[in-house]
C-alpha cells in the first residue's frame, strides 16, 4: 500500500495542511497502521497535486507563515473508492527479530533473551498505546459506520500485538530451558 492512499483517505475526511496530517492523523491517530515522517508526507503531498488527485490551496497568514491547505479532487475520490474496492496481496513481511532468532544459535541464552526481553517491551508499549485508542467496542449500537471500520481494524492490530506478546514470553521460556551455547569452533 502506498502512503499515497493513506493520506487520500485522511483528506477526505477533512481538508489539511501536511502539518495537520502528521501530528492530527499520523501521529496521534493512525500511527499503529501506518507511520509516516513529516518529509515522506510533503513528498507525498506534492506527487498527488502533481497527478491531480488533491488541491492545494495557500492561505495567507498575517502572524505566522502561510498555510498550505490540501483537499481532495474528484479525481483524487474517484481513484481512492478504486482503490478501496481492490484487493490488496499479502504483506511482504521482513522481521528482523526473526531472522536474528533464526541464527541465533551462536549466541549465548542470556543474549537471545535480552534481544526478547527488549522486543517485549516495544511490543507492550504499542499494545497500550492502542488500548487507548477511543473507539466504541464492537456490537455497540451507538457506534457510526466509521467507528465499526476502525474498531475491526483496531481489534486485529490488538490482537496481533497480544498474540506477539504471548509468543514472546514462550520464546523466552523456551531460551531460558536450553543448555548454554558451546562452541563448534575448534582453535588448533
Amino acid at each position: 500500500m502506498s502512503l499515497a492512499y493513506v493520506i487520500l483517505g485522511l483528506l477526505q475526511q477533512q481538508e489539511m495542511t501536511g502539518y495537520d496530517l502528521k501530528t492530527s492523523c499520523f501521529d496521534q491517530y493512525i500511527a499503529h497502521l501506518w507511520p509516516a515522517d513529516q518529509a515522506q508526507i510533503y513528498r507525498t503531498l506534492d506527487k498527488l497535486v502533481e497527478q491531480g488527485w488533491i488541491t492545494c490551496r495557500i492561505e495567507i497568514q498575517h502572524d505566522r507563515p502561510n498555510r498550505k491547505v490540501y483537499s481532495v479532487m474528484e479525481l483524487g475520490k474517484a481513484e481512492f473508492v478504486r482503490w478501496l474496492g481492490t484487493y490488496q496481496p499479502l504483506p511482504i513481511l521482513r522481521e528482523q527479530l526473526l531472522v536474528q532468532l533464526h541464527f541465533a544459535e551462536q549466541l549465548p541464552n542470556e543474549t537471545i533473551i535480552h534481544l526478547l526481553e527488549q522486543q517485549l517491551v516495544a511490543r507492550s508499549e504499542k499494545l497500550t498505546e492502542c488500548k487507548t485508542i477511543d473507539l466504541p467496542s464492537l456490537g455497540n449500537e451507538s457506534a457510526n459506520r466509521e467507528q465499526v471500520m476502525q474498531r475491526l481494524v483496531l481489534e486485529l492490530v490488538l490482537r496481533r500485538e497480544q498474540t506477539y506478546i504471548d509468543w514472546l514470553k514462550i520464546a523466552i521460556d523456551v531460551i531460558s530451558d536450553q543448555k548454554p551455547y558451546a562452541s563448534h569452533y575448534h582453535i588448533l
